[in-house]
């Protein structure tokens, strides 16, 4: 029995001393009122963010469903922030302990605004989408990106300020840092203001046919701070620097909205003048019939010049083709139609040729 005497007597002394100088009944207080918020967190998951999701998923407006998307971390953590708040409050502390713990709890309820900050750009995005008139989708993407970002960092400083960390001297050896890595990075930071350049002028965007001469021809899959990647027309997948938008001209082909025909159709030698103007004059006539052609752009069809083995006649004409595809279709109906005028007026398309003459001895 004496062992049970002792055993008692060290219970209650370590139950009046408690941990750390707080009362162990204290401590399952905190624990417990700590423990009903989470419960609490986990019934706001449950209960009211599907709630909040069910009634945003009806209206017709994206907006309130992304906000309510944006805000389901934040709400989770709201509740152990109170938990931890008011747990806290309830124990007694020595006063350097205390301090401690109210650092802990400032630290936690700023980490909670700059969360709900950094949540909101999102919503932010969905309205700045409705500018698509101003800014492309990719300038948006970067906007957000760089807020998000910009949030992180100052929430990182906030709470360095909190436990004591000067954030003056880092800021200055950063500064410092930075004009070293700027001075050896000269390239990546043009590419990084060419790409800039390329979505304010949007010069192109993703899905866009482009073509830069010599350099590259495909469709634009992402432009990102770097670099730009397309995808070529046999597949392959190029990443080219976003200065060479900036240094080059680009041809967004996608933008087209008349494809031009230019071809020079070479006629025999022995073809007739008669025959000639009658060529001529059908080829416009079916220019100017048709409605695959904007005859108000201008056309051409004339008799040019003489080559070494052909009399030439340059056809030149715009297309109400928007599409490569289309245009393929126009082509091949004028290409066609072209051949039967030349034949249905008993005249021969020239090849290049060459007379040789053997002298004899």
């Amino acid at each position: 029995m004496e062992i049970f005497a002792n055993f008692k007597s060290l219970f209650l002394s370590v139950w009046d001393r408690g941990i750390l100088g707080i009362d162990i009944f204290e401590i399952l207080i905190g624990l417990g009122i700590f423990l009903i918020f989470l419960i609490f967190r986990g019934l706001i998951s449950k209960l009211i963010i599907k709630k909040l999701e069910l009634i945003s998923k009806r209206t017709t407006n994206k907006l309130d469903d992304t906000f309510v998307s944006a805000m389901v971390g934040p709400a989770r953590f709201l509740p152990i922030v109170l938990g931890f708040f008011i747990a806290s409050y309830y124990m007694s502390f020595s006063q350097e302990t205390r301090d401690f713990v109210d650092n802990i709890n400032r630290t936690l309820i700023t980490i909670l605004l700059f969360w709900i900050i950094h949540q909101i750009i999102e919503p932010i995005s969905y309205i700045l989408s409705g500018l698509g008139k101003i800014l492309t989708r990719e300038l948006i993407g970067w906007i957000i990106k760089s807020l998000k970002i910009l949030i992180f960092i100052l929430g990182a400083a906030a709470v360095l300020e909190l436990w004591g960390i000067k954030i003056g001297p880092i800021i200055a050896g950063l500064g410092l840092f930075g004009v070293a890595v700027a001075l050896g990075a000269q390239d990546l930071f043009k590419n990084l203001i060419s790409g800039i350049l390329v979505l304010v002028e949007k010069r192109f965007k993703m899905g866009d046919w482009i073509l830069v001469e010599g350099i590259i021809e495909g469709i634009v899959e992402r432009i990102g701070f770097r670099s730009t990647t397309i995808r070529k027309f046999d597949k392959s997948l190029a990443i080219i620097p976003n200065f060479q938008f900036a240094e080059n001209a680009v041809i967004n082909v996608s933008q087209t909205t008349n494809w031009i025909i230019s071809w020079m159709i070479t006629l025999q030698y022995d073809t007739t003048v008669e025959q000639l103007k009658k060529i001529r004059d059908q080829i416009e006539n079916y220019i100017k019939s048709h409605d695959d052609f904007n005859i108000k752009i201008g056309y051409a069809v004339r008799v040019d010049k003489f080559s070494d083995s052909s009399i030439d006649m340059y056809v030149r004409c715009f297309t109400n083709s928007s599409s490569w595809e289309n245009w393929l279709e126009v082509n091949e109906r004028l290409a066609i139609e072209i051949k039967n005028i030349v034949e249905k007026n008993k005249a021969s398309f020239a090849f290049p040729s060459q007379s040789i003459y053997v002298e004899k001895k």
